[in-house]
């Protein structure tokens, strides 16, 4: 789950016969009371009357879930083997130095600076937001996104501040990007990935994430692409992020039967709740999926909704 980090710097069984026990009928030939010797006639047993009733198969509920779990793992997730090896590895390192290192930050850190880099962090993101939604024709969501990048920019202070939330303005922050759109045109996700310093994706996202990652610099030049910029970004990017969702993390993972299961299932529902939000069929946040989630997360990863 680390990579949820770098991502935005962002059968059934019919029951078993049951065999029911056959009284043999009685001898119909009558047996002499007086016989110079007794003799035993083996009876044939009759064959059972054979049941002509159709039996349809019954299907427990509980059959009907794991057939279909296992039908849907195996075509999101065709490649899980190679998935969860790189998950456990990603695992390892995160465990031995980047949750340390993010809970350290955030427990020293002043939460005004904490709340800083991360505002500037997503301020950087408007220009991507407010393209993906021109490209979905939704044009009165791409003025306010501008709205919020000039007013955060300028009075925000390069986006320290999230002033564009606030009062008189209230621009909520949302979440865009160009696998967003994709989607939006009903372009299907592709098989799960977890890839090294990626982490969960799919080949939609994988792609559209790319091109988000061409915006800023084709915005602005070289100055975003220098070394200088880049590392202390990335570092930055990593801290917070990791820090936004160490909550969500330890609900996934802590003493969970299937952790890597856990953590498909919360990014893959994240995602079709975002594009499902964008063509208006969803009810919950708008809020960037690279944020962690204000609702509770159940013991198998998903997002649980609340009360409007």
């Amino acid at each position: 789950m680390l990579s949820l980090v770098l991502w935005t710097t962002v059968s059934a069984l019919a029951p078993a016969p049951v065999m029911q026990d056959v009284a043999l009928p009685a001898d119909p030939v009558a047996t002499p009371l007086i016989a110079p010797l007794p003799v035993q006639t083996a009876v044939p047993a009759p064959e059972p009357a054979q049941d002509t009733r159709r039996v349809e198969p019954t299907i427990t509920d509980s059959a009907d879930i794991v057939v279909t779990a296992r039908e849907n793992s195996a075509k999101i997730d065709p490649l899980r083997a190679l998935n969860e090896r790189s998950f456990e590895a990603t695992e390892a390192v995160d465990k031995a130095l980047v949750a340390p290192i993010a809970r350290a930050y955030k427990k020293t850190a002043p939460k005004p600076f904490r709340d800083g880099v991360h505002n500037v962090l997503y301020n950087l993101r408007e220009p991507v937001v407010f393209i993906n939604f021109l490209l979905q024709h939704k044009i009165g969501k791409a003025v306010e996104t501008v709205g919020r990048f000039g007013i955060n920019t300028t009075i925000g202070l390069l986006g320290a501040f999230d002033i564009a939330k606030r009062k008189p303005f209230k621009l909520p922050r949302r979440g865009n990007g160009f696998a967003d759109t994709l989607g939006f045109y009903g372009v299907p996700p592709g098989p799960f990935m977890f890839l090294p310093l990626v982490g969960p994706t799919t080949v939609r996202d994988l792609i559209g994430g790319g091109v988000d990652r061409l915006v800023l610099p084709i915005a602005a030049g070289r100055r975003v692409t220098r070394p200088a910029f880049v590392i202390p970004a990335a570092v930055l990017g990593v801290l917070d992020h990791r820090s936004e969702f160490d909550d969500t993390l330890r609900t996934l993972h802590e003493d969970a039967a299937d952790p890597y299961a856990n953590t498909r299932t919360f990014y893959l529902q994240r995602r079709q709740a975002e594009i499902d939000h964008l063509r208006g069929r969803g009810t919950g946040s708008s809020s960037p999926m690279s944020e962690a989630p204000k609702a509770p997360i159940d013991e198998r990863g998903r997002e649980m909704k609340t009360a409007p």
